[in-house]
């Protein structure tokens, strides 16, 4: 009596056995649903990733298939099948990579940050990696842990270029850091694959100015007023350089057509007051200074203050 009750649970341990592995069949589904995901057919890559999990609801087919919920904005059902996929292989890397990108969109940093976490753990496909590296990266620089954004930004952008909005991020959190070369080697990257993005020409310009290479960044500058002729942030680092390079005249010709297309740049009221110290019109400076300051510190005006305004009253 008792060997009949073990046989006959025997059987549905098998094949419960089988349902976890889900075999080459659902590999093969699965495969497929993901190639139609890449052509935008949802619909044919839910029929195969439909099929796969009829074969066994394994972590693997519950991810696919969590997937394609994903792609066609289905957040409930997505959210069902990565739950029961991470219950099954809580370390499962698709999975937690596909759960913290919900995570990103919803903007907690902390869980996106969590589930790329366990991820990385037992990740071992090189695209996912860097898909999980970059998705770190961008919830730690929201969360204001720049040392560790840099270094997964960097490991998961390595030498590709196509991922420009990762690139952005990276360069800025370089320039915030104080690796001014590093920065301006990915801004460089990203003229070349976005070269009708004015931002890059003006980033590359700005960096170039902090190295004090003025002269390329005076080239740089124009590259973006090709783009924008009247673009008031270039202008008025375009000035600047010119400023640098006793280029005066057109420098103050430069940073007025900046102040005209934005007068509360406090940059550019900055340049404008060292152009009026050299002329020696020091009431006009002053003032430019004191607007400067008012529209916030950014331009760092205060030592200029001190030096050159000590009693003056600034004219409305």
């Amino acid at each position: 009596m008792h060997h009949r009750i073990l046989l006959l649970l025997a059987a549905p341990l098998v094949a419960i056995c089988s349902a976890a592995q889900g075999g080459p069949d659902a590999k093969r589904f699965i495969f497929q649903g993901d190639s139609l995901l890449e052509v935008n057919q949802p619909s044919r890559a839910m029929q195969k990733y439909n099929l796969a999990v009829g074969l066994g609801a394994t972590a693997d087919a519950l991810a696919a298939r969590a997937r394609g919920w994903y792609y066609q904005g289905k957040y409930t059902q997505f959210l069902a099948d990565v739950n029961r996929s991470l219950e099954l292989d809580s370390l499962h890397p698709q999975a937690n990579y596909q759960r913290a990108l919900y995570a990103s969109r919803t903007d907690d940093h902390a869980a996106t940050i969590h589930f790329t976490t366990r991820a990385l753990k037992r990740s071992k496909k090189p695209e996912l990696q860097r898909q999980t590296l970059v998705l770190r990266g961008t919830a730690e620089a929201a969360s204001g842990r720049s040392q560790q954004a840099i270094s997964d930004l960097k490991l998961g952008i390595a030498d590709r270029t196509d991922d420009p909005a990762a690139m952005k991020l990276l360069a800025r959190l370089l320039d915030e850091s104080g690796d001014l070369q590093g920065s301006l080697d990915i801004l460089e990257k990203l003229c070349a694959i976005l070269p009708d993005d004015i931002g890059n020409w003006s980033n590359k310009g700005y960096e170039l100015n902090r190295l004090e290479r003025y002269n390329e960044a005076l080239a740089t500058f124009d590259k973006a007023l090709e783009i924008d002729k009247d673009e008031p942030v270039v202008l008025s680092n375009k000035a600047y350089a010119l400023l640098q390079l006793d280029r005066d005249a057109e420098a103050m010709a430069t940073v007025n057509r900046s102040l005209k297309g934005d007068a509360s740049n406090p940059f550019a009221l900055r340049t404008r007051a060292l152009l009026y110290l050299r002329k020696g019109d020091r009431d006009k400076a002053c003032n430019d200074l004191s607007l400067a300051k008012a529209m916030g510190d950014g331009a760092n005006v205060d030592s200029l203050i001190k030096q050159h305004c000590a009693g003056l009253e600034p004219k409305r």
